[in-house]
């Protein structure tokens, strides 16, 4: 690929307004991760339309084994689709329509109501859902952050991304609580939305579709679509199985001309699932182990956010004079000491101070983790490159998990479980440590 061509596509958008408009799509997507994924919606499908559900398996292991087949589709999917949006210079296009069908699935859970036998249509739009949500976050949206940056603010607008992420989630989630789902009764939230057949709980899903399809436009109409490369053009013509032996080349030439990012790739997928243990049971940890009141828990979920956004925000301008390595690094190390520190310590006060330092550098870590990867891809093969950032951490997202049931189990003991997830991220530095980072050039 010439000079010439590799300048087209770094910061060929890199304006404010293009800036603003990618970070909107993460403030909208965040209706599904927080909305639909993690607070709403899947509570509803596990605690009241499947409450009933006849036979031996439970609706939260149905819920398991969907999500789980979804990830395994987007484990083997995304570096193809990576690779073939780089080829056909169709980024912006394959985030349409992802995004389309993400909107779709979050608007087609209105029509779960609570019964047993709508909790299959629930799954299966969840899984859908979760696989074109992950596709596009993972692929196109994240290999666009080259087209909207230059080598020079990188790290501020990876930042900004992640900040919009976690703002978005925030208001979101405090519009539904407050105006669909607080009080008690029959009629809930400042609108008085009848909870018959999970009403509230249904317009609530309709509420996030059209909070993500709104907040999505922007980047469509304002970014422009990516500029045809010198991607190798096999890839769109080879079909689905013959893509997978020009990936396998690839990656051997990967391997043969810069095996870093490859080690990078395996590095960041270990502590990538260590950060997302943070929040998996943090929540958990909180109520069973440090007493804070159930009510309490969403306050510190915010709070908590919040920190994350602005630790994001303000690490990107260090990631940008001093490279995303040492950022990283910084972010890793404080969270272990804060792990450790949460080992020691009891109460309700000292889970908010150290769990509020502790999560004050996953945003940092999370945005400086993706610069990292846009400094060290090939113009023109972002795609493909977070294709396999998506891959290689969906193949460790076991780690924490287990780790922490490990080690809860191993001392009888639910503190102990914080153990795994030090362990985890701990590996993580250990295995980024070595990787070379990306050209002083290419930093600023």
């Amino acid at each position: 690929m010439s000079e010439v061509d590799a300048e087209e596509v770094i910061g060929q958008a890199a304006g404010r307004r293009h800036v603003v408009a990618w970070g909107f799509w993460d403030w909208g997507s965040s209706a599904f991760n927080a909305v639909i994924l993690t607070f709403v919606f899947s509570v509803y499908l596990t605690d009241k339309v499947g409450d009933d559900l006849p036979g031996g398996v439970s609706a939260s292991s149905w819920l398991g084994w969907a999500l789980g087949i979804a990830g395994l589709v987007i484990a083997l999917t995304a570096p193809i689709f990576g690779q073939w949006s780089d080829a056909t210079a169709k980024r912006k296009r394959s985030l349409a329509v992802l995004t389309g069908l993400v909107v779709s699935a979050m608007a087609g859970m209105f029509f779960v109501h609570d019964d047993y036998r709508d909790l299959w249509l629930g799954l299966v739009l969840l899984a859908l859902g979760s696989t074109f949500f992950e596709l596009a976050a993972g692929v196109p949206y994240n290999a666009m952050l080259r087209q909207v940056s230059t080598p020079v603010n990188v790290g501020r607008v990876s930042g900004f991304g992640w900040a919009m992420g976690y703002f978005g989630g925030i208001i979101l989630l405090l519009i539904s609580y407050f105006g669909f789902i607080a009080g008690k009764g029959d009629h809930r939230g400042l609108l008085g939305v009848p909870t018959d057949d999970g009403l509230n709980i249904r317009l609530v899903a309709i509420l996030a579709a059209v909070w993500f399809a709104a907040f999505a436009l922007p980047v469509l109409f304002v970014v422009p679509e990516l500029p045809r490369t010198g991607a190798d053009p096999g890839a769109a013509t080879a079909g689905f199985f013959g893509s997978y032996r020009v990936l396998w080349r690839d990656l051997r030439e990967l391997w043969a001309v810069d095996r870093r990012t490859v080690v990078y790739l395996l590095a960041s997928a270990v502590f990538r699932d260590g950060l997302a243990g943070v929040f998996t049971f943090g929540a958990v940890l909180a109520v069973r182990v440090y007493g804070i009141a159930d009510d309490d828990v969403l306050l510190f979920g915010i709070a908590a956010n919040v920190v994350a956004a602005l630790g994001a925000i303000g690490a990107g301008r260090f990631d940008d004079r001093i490279g995303p390595k040492i950022v990283i690094v910084v972010s890793l190390a404080a969270m272990i000491v804060c792990g450790i520190a949460l080992l020691v310590v009891s109460g309700p006060v000292m889970f908010w101070v150290f769990g509020l330092l502790l999560t004050i550098f996953v945003g940092p870590a999370q945005a400086s983790a993706r610069s990292f990867l846009v400094r060290l891809a090939p113009p023109g093969r972002e795609g493909q490159m977070f294709g396999l950032y998506t891959t290689t951490g969906r193949a460790a997202t076991f780690l924490a998990p287990t780790l922490f049931a490990f080690f809860v189990w191993a001392f009888d003991a639910e503190r102990a479980g914080i153990v795994g997830i030090i362990l985890v991220l701990a590996v993580g530095l250990a295995a980024l440590l070595p990787v070379r980072p990306p050209a002083r050039d290419s930093v600023a």
